[in-house]
This record gives C-alpha cells, structure tokens and sequence, in this order.
C-alpha cells in the first residue's frame, strides 16, 4: 500500500500532542509491515524539509499558520501524480477540506471538535476561524469514511448528523514494551501528578485551587506537573498567590523513562481538561500502576473505567476534586483497589491492535474504491 497523510505537524514539532503519538504510533507500526507512508505536514524553523522518521518520509512544508491553505496547491501540483492508494485526512482543529480536491479514496482520522471550548484557547478571531472552519466540515465531509479515537467523538459526528455506518472506532494505546504494568514504590510525600501539554484549555488551575483543599487534610502532599506550554507561566503565578509554589514540582518536558518513572511515584493522576478526544495520558498513568481523578467529559469519562481505574468528577467542580483526591489519599483500601484495577484496564489497550485495525480499513477502503 501507499499512503499519504495529511496532519498539522509531525512527532518532532515541538507543538506535537496526542494526535501526532496517535499518528505516529500507528503509522510506523504499518510501515514496519512494508507499506509505504508519506506525511504532509508543517515545516517548523529547527526540522529539515525532509526526512525519514520512524519509517515515514515526512515532507514538511510552509508553516504552521499557513499550512491547510498551502495544502491544496502543493497537493496537486507535487503529489496529486503519485500512485497513492488512500489518502488520510487528519483533522485536528482545522480541516484540509480533502474532498473538494482530492480524488483518490480519503480516510479521515478525527480526536474530536472543539467546538465552542476552543474560545477557551485562543483570541475571539482565531477561535472564531476553528468554530467555523469545523461547522464547514459538515458541508463535505459527511460521505467520507472516519477512524475516531473514541465512543465520545462518535456520538459528536453523529449528533451533527453523520452516518454512524462511516466510522470505525479505533482507540488511542500504549506501546506495552515501555510500561511497567505493576504498582511500583510511591513517593514518600503523598504526590498528585498533572501530565499533560499546559494550555488554557486544560484547566490545569482547578487542581491548584482545589489543592489547598487538599493540604488542609494532607499536610505533606505536594503537585507534580510533568509538560509544556504556553499555560505555564500561568499556572506559577496562580501557585504563587495560593501560597503553594513550595509544594508544586514544574518538571517542563521529560523524556520516556523520566516520565514513566514520575508517574509510577505519584498516588493519583488528575485530568481537569474541559474535552479531549480520548485521554491517552490516563492510561499511561495506569498502565504505571497510578489511578486516575479525571473530569466527567466527552473522551476522558471514555478513558478512565469508573471505581476500576480511577474516579470521575463533574467538570469544574473544585470541591468535588478535592474530596476524591482525599479519598483516594486517605482509604488505602480504595487506593490499592484502584491502583490494581488500572494496570488490568490499561492491558487493552496496545497500538499493534490498533495498527491492525486501522490497516484492515484502509485495505476495506482501497478495495471497495476498485469495484
């Protein structure tokens, strides 16, 4: 097979999130199997024009602001040639509208819309491109195929009127290879662990409000959080004025072992983002032997298996967080129950399956567009 996909940036852009450890987990487990994949994506100015990464030759181009309007115009002047067999449209946030010029089959890739929560993110102006540009999507994009990450972002594509027979679930997983899969020694201080990219979106601040909470009954718990992002000078200054800096552990970027090894130490993960497309970090988390709290919305509720591998709570409710995570700090009953329960819940999930599964939909894909 050859394959070309279509994404914003690559694994080595230092924007790169969830979407592109989907796309690159999966994509180079098909290239390992022979099939030949290609990667449009932004040029950033520190990564070359081209190069070869995990198996997939990555073509970056313009720049990330400019990037979807570049597409077009380079498709069809530099790949429309090529003997293709599907295209991938992977969406997030702006779509590359890959129907209007595209004529060989289109497999389209989704994490989930933005919807109103983008205005969350961004100014008025480039929020209000996101929303439109995905209200867009409903004009061209309903006959398409669709892989989506989860059973939430379904249910999105169908309430907008889509056809539930164009998608194929295909869930976000681990690479089981990297992972402990059993409780390790925690911190000797009670430790509560945010991981994740720092954006305004993410709500990073409501585990800080809800932490003083917290101290008031745990004296000697403390805050890791591990990732980047524009959020994070932010989240300092509010840690500042809470008064808890001393107990709050800023780690920015770390590589694989540092990050499997600080999430193996913490008693509890927590995730307060407003919506994600799934929620690969809670089964990181577990598959460390680390409980999850997360918030109760579209693609993290889908992530985190209710009193096996951690407790669900209302979007925003400080209250409500703090309880759990004294809870889960103080029941040592709970505690190894769901400790225990997350590595089980993390075990179904591995990328060779995905991989697989996306591969026999692109086969199903190329087949069906010959008869």
């Amino acid at each position: 097979m050859n394959i070309l996909i279509i994404n914003w940036q690559d694994i080595k852009n230092r924007f790169a999130g969830g979407a592109e450890v989907h796309l690159f987990e999966i994509f180079k487990r098909i290239s390992q199997k022979g099939h030949k994949i290609t990667l449009l994506c932004s040029k950033s100015p520190e990564l070359i024009s081209n190069e070869i990464v995990d198996g997939i030759n990555v073509i970056r181009i313009g720049n990330r602001a400019m990037f979807n309007w570049i597409v077009p115009y380079y498709y069809l002047r530099y790949l429309k040639k090529e003997d293709y067999d599907v295209v991938i449209d992977d969406i997030n946030k702006i779509p590359f509208f890959t129907p209007l010029y595209v004529k060989k089959p289109i497999l389209c890739i989704s994490h989930h819309f933005f919807g109103k929560t983008i205005f969350k993110q961004v100014n008025p102006i480039l929020g209000a491109y996101v929303y439109f540009s995905e209200k867009l999507m409903d004009c061209f994009y309903k006959k398409q195929k669709f892989a989506v990450v989860s059973e939430s972002t379904l249910q999105e594509f169908i309430d907008r009127g889509y056809n539930k027979d164009n998608f194929t679930v295909i869930y976000n997983a681990l690479d089981d290879s990297k992972f402990p899969f059993k409780v390790l020694q925690k911190n000797t201080r009670p430790t509560i662990t945010y991981f994740g990219r720092l954006k305004k979106y993410k709500s990073i601040e409501h585990l800080l409000y809800a932490f003083p909470k917290v101290k008031a009954k745990i004296p000697n718990a403390q805050i890791f959080i591990i990732g980047r992002g524009d959020y994070e000078t932010k989240l300092k200054s509010i840690s500042e004025k809470l008064g808890i800096a001393k107990d709050v552990v800023f780690w920015g970027f770390v590589d694989e072992q540092k990050k499997i090894e600080l999430l193996a130490q913490s008693h509890c993960v927590v995730n307060t983002s407003i919506k994600e497309g799934w929620g690969i970090t809670n089964v990181e988390s577990n598959a460390c032997g680390t409980l999850v709290i997360s918030a109760n919305v579209p693609g993290l509720r889908d992530s985190v298996k209710e009193g096996v591998s951690g407790l669900l709570y209302e979007y925003g409710n400080i209250e409500e967080l703090a309880n759990k995570i004294v809870k889960v700090l103080t029941d040592e009953t709970l505690f190894q129950q769901l400790s225990s329960g997350s590595i089980q819940w993390a075990k179904n999930f591995s990328w060779d399956i995905s991989a697989e599964k996306m591969l026999d939909l692109i086969y199903s894909l190329a087949n069906n567009s010959q008869l």
